[in-house]
């Protein structure tokens, strides 16, 4: 059973995810919304749904990078690690959508660094793949296995040099990650880079 403030937060939450409010706007909402008189109306008309499926607000508060509603489910004991229908995790949704304090706040809170979507891809890809810096630093210092590979034997680093994110290359190589892997087809990162004339990352590859 939730507590009447986490019942509020999620039906609160739920309420307003639906009208696309986020950012500054869900917190404006929310403060309005903490008002005691207000909780106890919200706890009597919504009773039948006090048991609150916190692991579906999850991946959307992610998104949106609603911390205070992330901290909450959080602490209500939401599954970390839960996936939709496409395998993308809580942790996944943050990185992609460069959600750095979200990642952050799952991060420290246990979400696995290294869990993919249904076609492998994990929260570094993805970073990778979109030239999000400051979140890919942040998945290697929590220790990101920076070789995986995904479906087709594509990596982070390759995602990296394939889509010019060269800043990511130069961080990936430096922390480690190993150039001489191949996908599928038999090509390493280097060949991939050279495909896509990408002059920076040959060079640094080399």
């Amino acid at each position: 059973m939730v507590s009447i403030k986490a019942f509020t937060v999620f039906q609160l939450y739920q309420d307003i995810n639906s009208l696309g409010l986020s950012g500054v706007n869900f917190q404006i909402h929310y403060s309005r919304w903490q008002n005691k008189s207000i909780q106890n109306r919200l706890l009597k008309h919504n009773k039948r749904q006090s048991m609150i499926h916190i692991n579906e607000l999850i991946i959307p508060a992610a998104r949106k990078g609603e911390l205070p509603v992330l901290q909450e489910l959080i602490k209500q004991g939401a599954d970390l690690n839960t996936k939709d229908e496409k395998g993308y995790t809580p942790l996944i949704i943050a990185c992609y959508n460069n959600q750095l304090g979200a990642a952050k706040l799952l991060l420290e809170a246990g979400a696995d660094v290294n869990e993919a979507d249904l076609g492998g891809n994990t929260a570094l890809m993805g970073a990778a793949f979109k030239g999000y810096e400051e979140v890919a630093g942040l998945l290697i210092k929590h220790g990101a296995n920076l070789n995986l590979q995904h479906g087709n034997g594509g990596t982070a680093l390759m995602f990296a040099a394939m889509f010019g994110r060269n800043n990511l290359v130069k961080l990936l190589l430096e922390a480690g990650a190993d150039k001489t892997i191949s996908d599928t087809r038999g090509l390493t990162t280097l060949d991939l880079a050279i495909q896509q004339n990408n002059e920076e990352a040959i060079q640094l590859l080399q």
